[in-house]
């Protein structure tokens, strides 16, 4: 029983719609929990910060850290903890599986679009104040009209960096080669049993951390309970089923435009129909979303954050678990991520009034509404998933076609 069990939910990936669905509800609790929403790219900025600080560069003069802030260590912020969180519970996920193997890029030009399209994606993202996690799961269900200016040119980045990476210059060179039979993949049972144990290991560290925190952790004022170790556990939670499901938010809408599949991307949308009501519910309890500057900004960031992830191969979520399984490229991914989001925190007081802080914070509970806005998001949202529907249906009628 403990083998199927085994097999059936730590071996076998997952349905990425239940999984999608899930991840939404956790995002909703997360932000009722803890008062902050579930997103990354903003603490990869502020370990930006602490390498500029190594370099004696003066962060406190810096406009954008006096908006996200850069006070303390990745050990004892919310989003510090939980992105570590993340990356334990995606490595337990992928140990677990036995799915963890160094690999190294496959070119130079592999390298070379890891790292170009990780500094594009970290810059769009920090200048648009979101991501694929910042906007899609939590800016659009906490009513930020933002939110949808960055989706929707995120989007449109997406579909122009497929089309330049269905140019011949990117496609693989590597020679076909006709095979007699289908390759033998050789069982490893000392590895397989290593890689189990340090999952273990890794999964005990993880929790050893969180009864610490929950002893010792002072309270945050207006808190009634620690969060800090909330937030790690929610941090390995999303870091294990996004691994287990292999949720990668630029493949759910590059597959769309390639091959006309859009299983991934209704699940996101579902996923962002489930988490919208549970942030709806902790709004009227009175916690305030999170709103941004619905301006310039979140259309040039979307724009070139959807650009950034198709060149580099990966979302933010995506290269993360990816890293984790020995995947090199997805380091370098990374890496590129905090680049950009750095030279976005280097040169925001240039340019911050006229793209952004001169436009207002719109929410959309507040312009229609309580349930307007509700009404209005959910709206929305069944617009953009009968685009994608038609477009899956554009698809494969064209096919069909060509067939016949």
């Amino acid at each position: 029983m403990l083998k199927a069990f085994k097999e059936r939910y730590l071996v076998r990936f997952w349905s990425p719609m239940p999984a999608i669905i899930a991840l939404g509800i956790m995002a909703a609790y997360y932000f009722g929990l803890t008062g902050t929403y579930w997103a990354v790219t903003g603490e990869f900025t502020r370990w930006g910060g602490h390498i500029m600080q190594l370099f004696g560069i003066d962060t406190d003069s810096l406009g954008y850290f006096k908006i996200i802030g850069l006070s303390g260590t990745p050990l004892d912020r919310i989003d510090g903890v939980m992105i570590i969180g993340m990356f334990a519970g995606a490595f337990i996920a992928a140990s677990f599986a036995n799915n963890v193997k160094f690999r190294l890029p496959q070119s130079n030009l592999r390298i070379a679009q890891a790292l170009i399209g990780g500094i594009i994606a970290g810059f769009g993202a920090r200048i648009g104040m979101g991501c694929n996690l910042a906007s899609f799961f939590t800016g659009i269900p906490q009513f930020s009209l933002h939110a949808w200016f960055f989706t929707l040119m995120t989007i449109i980045g997406v579909y122009l960096g497929t089309k330049v990476m269905l140019l011949p210059f990117f496609r693989s060179k590597a020679p076909l080669q006709k095979v007699q039979a289908q390759k033998v993949i050789a069982h490893n049972a000392k590895s397989e049993k290593i890689l189990l144990i340090l999952g273990v290991i890794v999964l005990l560290v993880v929790a050893i951390w969180v009864v610490y925190l929950m002893i010792y952790d002072i309270t945050p004022e207006g808190k009634t309970i620690p969060i800090l170790p909330i937030a790690i556990i929610f941090g390995v939670g999303f870091g294990f089923i996004i691994s287990r499901a292999q949720i990668c938010f630029t493949s759910a809408f590059r597959d769309l435009f390639i091959t006309g599949r859009g299983y991934m991307a209704r699940a996101v949308i579902i996923g962002m129909m489930v988490s919208t009501i549970g942030v709806f519910s902790y709004v009227m309890l009175g916690i305030p979303p999170k709103i941004m500057w619905a301006a310039p900004n979140a259309v040039i960031g979307g724009l070139l954050f959807g650009f950034g992830i198709v060149i580099a191969g990966g979302c933010e979520c995506g290269w993360m678990y990816r890293a984790v399984e020995g995947q090199m490229h997805y380091w370098i991914v990374g890496i590129g991520n905090v680049i950009g989001s750095t030279l976005v925190a280097l040169t925001w007081d240039y340019y911050s009034a006229p793209l952004a802080t001169n436009f207002p914070k719109i929410n959309l509970l507040q312009s229609f509404g309580n349930y307007g806005g509700l009404v209005i998001s959910y709206v929305l949202l069944l617009i953009f998933l009968g685009w994608v529907l038609w477009i899956e249906r554009k698809y494969h009628a064209q096919s069909k076609f060509q067939k016949a």
